[in-house]
């Protein structure tokens, strides 16, 4: 039950933002209810699967998502993830624990720059609209963003949220909601994914798996709500703290 209230909780929050949160989750699992760390990787990432779905539906209701942009990138994820967690088996559990936090790091410096300073000087909105209107150029750019954060999201076992945001803000020049839900359809292919590909090498604890789906697909939902009703530089501040938190929370 104590899995169960925390996950809801942590749902909301990630609905909010517009992440899949397994980072954040995977530091939850290991620090607080000492799971091992490559399980609570394959549990967390396969769990993105439905915390996203929830929350992509609440953002095709709000309008935050675009679609085409969406899928074509998380197929491409997907591909990237699967590799990914097949990598993650031959790095030490002490390793991995210190890699995670500092992705989850990382992650919080390119949010809390994309939210401050901005990313719009590395690319224009014409650099943008050729990348969304010419054909090549747009699957070249989603399979870009795709493998990299794919393969990220299966080493690390997070969702790659802000990387995601990053690459379609500034190669698709799409607006910080548009990012937020647009991202949440992106994770759902690669938390699949990837998600297969820890249970098939013996890390996806199904029990705990069924915990912290149930807590974030409501939790989720709910959140994604509050996306566009309160004023965006609380979720700026969201953003950048959520990864944070996480980080922290894995090394302290």
């Amino acid at each position: 039950m104590i899995v169960l209230l925390t996950m809801l909780v942590i749902g909301m929050l990630l609905g909010f933002i517009g992440a899949g949160g397994a980072g954040f989750i995977i530091a939850m699992l290991s620090e607080v209810f000492d799971v091992p760390i490559h399980t609570a990787l394959g549990t967390s990432l396969a769990a993105m699967v439905f915390t996203s779905l929830s929350g992509t539906i609440s953002h095709l209701r709000e309008r935050n998502t675009m679609l085409k942009i969406g899928l074509a990138t998380g197929l491409f994820g997907g591909i990237g993830a699967f590799f990914g967690s097949r990598l993650a088996v031959f790095i030490p559990e002490s390793d991995l624990k210190w890699f995670t936090a500092g992705m989850l790091f990382l992650s919080a410096i390119l949010l809390w720059i994309r939210v401050t300073v901005g990313f719009g000087s590395f690319a224009t909105q014409a650099f943008a609209e050729k990348n969304r209107s010419s054909r090549s150029r747009f699957w070249m750019t989603a399979g870009g963003i795709g493998i990299v954060t794919g393969l990220l999201s299966g080493v690390f076992g997070i969702g790659s949220t802000p990387f995601i945001q990053i690459g379609l803000l500034v190669f698709f020049g799409l607006s910080l909601q548009l990012s937020a839900g647009t991202t949440m359809l992106v994770i759902i292919p690669i938390a699949l994914v990837g998600g297969i590909g820890y249970y098939t090498v013996g890390f996806l604890d199904l029990t705990l798996f069924a915990e912290v789906v149930a807590g974030t697909i409501v939790g989720s939902y709910i959140g994604a709500k509050f996306t566009t009703r309160l004023h965006p530089m609380v979720l700026k501040i969201a953003m950048v703290a959520v990864p944070m938190l996480g980080g922290i929370i894995l090394l302290l």
